[in-house]
């Protein structure tokens, strides 16, 4: 801890819930990093669609990042945002460089926000069984929108010939 919070919250309580939160920070820093990726590189038919959408996705993940980090500090924790620790500590899928197309876009980050969205969920329960219930809060408010940014690129996915 860095401080000594006046936080009705005990300290078990608030570890607990700062190694929840540090955990989804490494995957939100990642997740960040993935749609920047995404919207550098995408090519094809519908570039300029694509491009501004991974533009808005990172700007919501950008915004769990912040959520997430202050949320850390003000339990009275170190929020750790370093490249090192992310890249060590991310639980999500490894990118994939070679990917050009939209599709291949679409997939990679679809995969990634799906991934995190049910880390999300299973936080929300741990922070909930830990007698935090703002932090489970917290959760809830990003998979809410975890799952709102998934629907926006899955449904790039879908063809006339799919049935959902």
């Amino acid at each position: 801890m860095t401080y000594t919070s006046r936080l009705d919250l005990g300290a078990s309580v608030r570890k607990q819930a700062a190694a929840l939160l540090q955990a989804r920070l490494s995957d939100a820093l990642d997740l960040e990093a993935q749609t920047k990726q995404a919207h550098w590189n995408v090519k094809g038919p519908h570039f300029m669609q694509l491009h501004e959408l991974f533009d808005s996705v990172h700007s919501e993940v950008e915004g769990f990042v912040d959520l997430i980090a202050e949320w850390i500090t003000a339990l009275g924790h170190v929020a750790d945002g370093r490249a090192q620790t992310t890249a060590a500590r991310s639980s999500l899928y490894e990118y994939p460089l070679q990917a050009v197309a939209g599709t291949d876009h679409l997939k990679a980050l679809s995969g990634a926000l799906a991934q995190f969205g049910a880390l999300v969920r299973k936080d929300i329960d741990a922070a909930t069984a830990a007698g935090d219930a703002d932090t489970a809060d917290l959760f809830t408010q990003i998979s809410r929108e975890t799952d709102k940014q998934l629907w926006f690129l899955e449904a790039h996915l879908v063809t006339g010939d799919s049935a959902g």
